[in-house]
């Protein structure tokens, strides 16, 4: 389960930066984004199976090879139902401002890009500027209206049920041994997903909120007086 910390101003006020962000009517020019990354450990067959026969199920060896890891970077707009999967050898800064450069492209006629995403230290202008230079990644940067989740509450990042959903969906129990391969399963699954436009329904609000913390923020507020 999720461990709540004590509330404090940044935590309140994200909190409900984020839950308003939700709360809005979906608006094409202003679409609403959450990103995350899942690390994948990639493992490789290291005797062959059996395909299943009539009767017959399929028989894989317990036995494999570990061929490290790699990362992907899963996003979703949950109102409109779009998703998308970056299959990356790791989630490194450079690698994050890549993908930033990918989603932007994505929606070129937007006023603002509202992304949410918690607070792993990449998630910041200066991994744009790092890799894209000062004038570059600046400007990649302002397509964007970033909102932070509280630290240790990135359950309030969607992208968390995206994760969820593609884990289950398109790696399963699979072995994957490679990032080629990583990269052709998720650009699949992603495809796939996509057709079915399938939407996030969110619906912890404000109002749950307040009943689900009220006594931590009735604490809250009085200290602040």
């Amino acid at each position: 389960m999720w461990c709540v910390p004590a509330l404090d101003a940044a935590y309140v006020e994200r909190m409900d930066d984020v839950l308003a962000l939700y709360e809005r009517p979906y608006d094409a020019a202003e679409p609403v984004v959450c990103l995350d990354e899942k690390p994948v450990v990639l493992h490789q067959d290291k005797r062959p199976g059996t395909v299943a026969q009539p009767g017959r199920p399929a028989k894989r060896d317990y036995e494999y090879k570990r061929c490290g890891t790699a990362n992907v970077f899963c996003a979703v707009e949950p109102q409109a139902g779009r998703h998308f999967t970056w299959a990356t050898p790791n989630r490194s800064g450079s690698e994050f401002a890549k993908t930033i450069q990918r989603l932007v492209t994505v929606y070129p006629a937007a006023r603002t890009i509202h992304l949410v995403l918690d607070n792993l230290n990449i998630h910041t202008a200066k991994s744009l500027t790092n890799h894209f230079g000062e004038e570059a990644g600046k400007a990649l940067w302002q397509r964007l209206t970033v909102h932070y989740t509280p630290k240790h509450a990135s359950w309030l990042n969607q992208a968390e049920i995206e994760i969820s959903i593609f884990r289950r969906q398109c790696l399963g129990t699979r072995r994957i041994a490679s990032l080629p391969e990583l990269r052709t399963q998720s650009r699949g699954w992603n495809k796939s997903i996509n057709r079915q436009r399938l939407k996030i329904n969110w619906t912890f609000s404000r109002l749950d909120a307040e009943n689900v913390f009220h006594h931590q923020l009735q604490l809250f507020k009085r200290s602040q007086h």
